[in-house]
């Protein structure tokens, strides 16, 4: 597969569709995620990010929660943003695109105005996160029956 993608905040039906596919296919199918627990009440006011191949196929997507939503879910810290929901399709993985969604998603926090973003990262990607500049703190936990750990990047 050719590495050419863009990545870029989803903006109006389609994009949001193309981003709920992918976390369906990874999240949903892949990893055995209840769908009903997938999809939250915080995507409507969240900022997505997706990535596409250069034909437009979907390959990767995340999101960014910020004000009283990324409060709920860091001690009620308004400076800091919540990236989640980041998944890349098994043929895209190895390519760069989790990394340049994340570099979006970091973007996008500091176009709000955020000091540092958090994010409970599923623990087999620690190594993924702490390359990106992100550290773990706290105790692991379950999420969705899955190991994960609270990590943070100042910006």
């Amino acid at each position: 597969m050719s590495a050419a993608y863009d990545v870029r905040v989803a903006e109006g039906t389609a994009d949001r569709e193309a981003c709920f596919a992918v976390r369906k296919e990874v999240f949903v199918v892949e990893q055995r995620v209840p769908q009903d627990i997938e999809y939250d009440a915080y995507d409507a006011g969240a900022v997505h990010v997706l990535a596409v191949r250069d034909d437009g196929v979907p390959l990767g997507t995340g999101r960014l929660l910020h004000g009283a939503a990324a409060a709920a879910k860091t001690d009620g810290d308004l400076t800091v943003g919540s990236l989640g929901r980041l998944a890349v399709t098994q043929d895209a993985r190895g390519l760069g695109v989790g990394a340049a969604l994340v570099r979006a998603i970091e973007d996008a926090a500091r176009a709000h105005g955020l000091a540092a973003v958090d994010l409970h990262a599923q623990t087999h990607a620690l190594g993924f996160y702490e390359r990106l500049g992100y550290v773990a703190y706290g105790p692991e936990f379950l999420d969705a029956g899955i190991p994960h750990r609270a990590m943070r990047r100042a910006l």
